[in-house]
């Protein structure tokens, strides 16, 4: 398990972005994820706690989030829009979904909430972006 959190200094950010205020919840921002690693607009984060829930909004634009989880493999990568809405959420790890028929991971849910556009296959674009990910993640993990 690597602990690369304990070993240097990285930025808190809250579910919506934020790294400073208060949420609806009267959770603090900036309190339930933390950065393990950037590179260029591509951050990787981990939860504090058990969940690996996915930043709903970001504070930067063209940010890409990809959420590491509890065993610290790459659980999904989230993309936002113009407004720094979560749009596009890419599944790589965790349940399968049912897409025509038939289960599949990874797979792509489109929304703010998370499927309200449905759930889809990886399109070509996104399985290069899958691969990209798992190439700077595992670089991370052989550095440790």
């Amino acid at each position: 398990m690597i602990t690369l959190h304990q070993e240097r200094r990285f930025d808190n950010i809250g579910g919506r972005g934020s790294s400073s205020g208060v949420g609806v919840k009267g959770k603090a921002y900036g309190t339930e994820y933390y950065t393990i690693y950037q590179s260029g607009n591509i951050k990787f984060l981990k939860r504090n706690g058990n969940s690996t829930a996915v930043p709903m909004e970001t504070m930067t634009k063209g940010r890409v989030y990809v959420t590491i989880g509890q065993k610290n493999e790459v659980r999904s990568i989230s993309y936002y829009d113009k407004n720094n809405k979560r749009f596009k959420q890419i599944d790589v790890t965790g349940k399968e979904h049912t897409v025509n028929g038939k289960k599949i991971l990874p797979h792509t849910h489109k929304g703010y909430e998370h499927k309200e556009k449905g759930t889809h296959e990886t399109s070509l674009k996104e399985q290069k972006m899958i691969e990209r990910v798992k190439k700077i993640w595992d670089y991370i993990l052989s550095c440790k």
